[in-house]
């Protein structure tokens, strides 16, 4: 694999870092109220590392027998075209979802304080009730918690696809794929590590940038989404032109 591939998997990864299950519930859980409780933000990075990374060899599995299958239909003018096609429609559906409506309602949910994320926060990482002994129950909700936010970004996780479709097609064998498909994984979670660190070694000092940095990414959440759509459309318009050499010989 080139350095170009992958210098683009680790852009793709740190367009996924910014998802809601790698970032937004992280922030939302380091802003709990009280000492960080290190413990169950790791239970809950890990669990979103792994269940990326078990899709993720799912895919590849699939992606592999795909490209055995359609050989030979993979980079012909019609395949090509039909690239150019969803690379538009891609284009299309970000300027639809980046409404005023769909901005207002993003503001709504940050003023009100997330919602549903509220309480998400408040069961998982609250030591009220049965003190240390509830330690097991709130890994087994973050893991539960992790487990759903992979499954609810499957359907858009457009940039996560698009590398897998990279591994599979320039992975030096499976092994190496795997290894690469990993780092992928780590690089994703790694901006909320990052945070997690930060705020055990800064203590409260964090917490209102942290604050801030969750209602901003809450209030933009849809016009956040669409830029990530509309980036991996033109990525794909433009490679599917290129290789059809309609620009650039």
């Amino acid at each position: 694999m080139d350095v170009t591939s992958l210098g683009t998997l680790v852009v793709l990864a740190l367009i996924d870092s910014t998802s809601f299950g790698t970032l937004l519930i992280p922030i939302w859980l380091l802003t709990a109220p009280g000492r960080l409780r290190l413990g169950r933000m790791l239970v809950y990075l890990t669990a979103v590392t792994l269940a990326y990374f078990a899709l993720g060899i799912l895919l590849l599995l699939g992606a592999g027998a795909f490209l055995d299958a359609f050989s030979g239909i993979i980079g012909s003018p019609a395949f090509l075209i039909g690239q150019l096609i969803v690379g538009i429609a891609l284009l299309i559906v970000s300027q639809l979802m980046d409404t005023e409506k769909a901005r207002a309602r993003s503001a709504e949910r940050a003023a009100n304080g997330g919602g549903r994320l509220v309480r998400w926060r408040g069961r998982i990482m609250s030591d009220s009730g049965s003190g240390e002994g509830s330690g097991g129950g709130s890994a087994i909700a973050l893991t539960g918690l992790a487990v759903t936010a992979v499954a609810v970004e499957a359907a858009s996780m457009v940039p996560y696809l698009a590398a897998i479709g990279i591994i599979t097609t320039q992975g030096p064998g499976w092994s190496a794929s795997a290894v690469l498909l990993f780092g992928y994984c780590l690089v994703m979670i790694a901006p909320a590590l990052v945070l997690t660190i930060g705020r055990l070694v800064a203590h409260d000092k964090l917490e209102r940038p942290l604050g801030r940095i969750e209602r901003w990414l809450t209030k933009h959440a849809t016009s956040t989404t669409a830029w990530i759509i509309g980036i991996i459309g033109f990525l794909l318009a433009a490679n599917a032109i290129y290789d059809l050499g309609w620009v650039g010989g």
